[in-house]
């Protein structure tokens, strides 16, 4: 049976804003160790840096001169790449293309010793690569100009599919919650969906999709931003944020939701009924946002893997979104950066 979550830490030496922060602080001991699944499409996110110095002659544009590129891995990779900074155990099932990018992703996988490749399939074609071009001068902050997609278009065949099913029948029963990633690049199919409801039943299954959302009634918990939220609902974005995610829980058979709201912080949603409003972590002017949803779900699943209720799970996974928002590109959070947030109410 699956074990319910501790209950909210609770007693002397709480703080302002609703909970001893040397209790949530505990949960981050437990990390190491935990293993996680994470099922979902894994891309290449690609950073070119240049440095602007001057307008073209070919078209009214700035000449940016190149400086340095970095490729981390995107999507339910950056997913990946969080829990294993945070020192789960973490076992990626999806696919990558069998292009030299696709070789780039595993191999950055498998420098880390906590990761395990097993589940990744690499597939026919390419793999999907977001490439952002940001430019600044030497000692200013780089802005992104522009991002190039390359998608071709190919979904995994019917015995790629048919292997994914079989690594993930193989790793998913033996781990501590699993992670529905699903960007829309055809890795969480509607049996992957359908597996998981059942697997919700004894396991934590947390779900982050971009598309399909209204699928994954019967899972955990699951962790759309506001917009997403209010477009579950059927509600406009006028209205109270508390009947967008009360009609969304009541009618998806979850026992929880994480609604990310940007600046105005986190609000989570419980079966009991109760609602939570998480004010932001850390400063409301961000440096980037690419992949904070990421990161917000690999530490609330994290979090409940080690023991943590869901509110205390959500205030951890608030404290890493507000780091790694004042950070470059496709970011993650150490133990060591989360901890000293926590301690000093969001200030590193």
């Amino acid at each position: 049976m699956k074990k319910e979550p501790e209950n909210e830490v609770k007693g002397p030496g709480r703080k302002a804003g609703g909970r001893d922060r040397a209790g949530l602080v505990r949960f981050l001991d437990r990390f190491r160790g935990k293993r996680i699944c994470v099922v979902g499409d894994i891309i290449a996110d690609v950073f070119i840096l240049g440095k602007p110095y001057r307008l073209s002659r070919e078209a009214p544009v700035v000449v940016v001169r190149y400086e340095e590129s970095k490729i981390y891995p995107g999507s339910a990779g950056n997913t990946i790449n969080n829990l294993a900074e945070l020192g789960a155990t973490v076992y990626p099932v999806g696919f990558v293309g069998s292009d030299s990018m696709g070789g780039k992703l595993m191999d950055f996988f498998s420098l880390r010793k906590n990761i395990d490749t097993t589940g990744i399939i690499r597939a026919r074609g390419g793999t999907v690569t977001k490439t952002r071009i940001l430019a600044g001068d030497t000692h200013v902050s780089k802005q992104q100009v522009i991002r190039i997609d390359r998608d071709d278009g190919g979904r995994p065949t019917v015995r790629e599919r048919t292997l994914l099913m079989e690594r993930i029948a193989a790793i998913c029963p033996h781990v501590d919650a699993v992670i529905l990633s699903d960007y829309g690049h055809g890795a969480v199919s509607g049996k992957v969906i359908e597996y998981m409801k059942i697997l919700a039943n004894d396991k934590i299954v947390v779900g982050d999709s971009r598309y399909n959302l209204k699928k994954y009634s019967g899972l955990t918990m699951i962790t759309p931003n506001e917009a997403e939220a209010y477009t579950l609902a059927g509600l406009r974005e006028n209205e109270p944020i508390e009947d967008a995610g009360g009609k969304v829980l009541s009618g998806m058979r979850l026992s929880a939701l994480l609604v990310t709201r940007g600046n105005k912080g986190m609000t989570l949603f419980l079966k009991d009924g109760k609602v939570h409003h998480i004010p932001i972590s850390g400063k409301d002017d961000v440096t980037d946002v690419t992949g904070a949803g990421d990161t917000v779900c690999a530490a609330v699943a994290l979090s409940l893997a080690s023991g943590a209720g869901f509110l205390d799970a959500s205030r951890i996974a608030n404290y890493a979104a507000g780091i790694v928002v004042m950070k470059r590109g496709t970011a993650t959070v150490t133990v060591a950066e989360l901890k000293r947030s926590i301690e000093n109410g969001g200030v590193l």
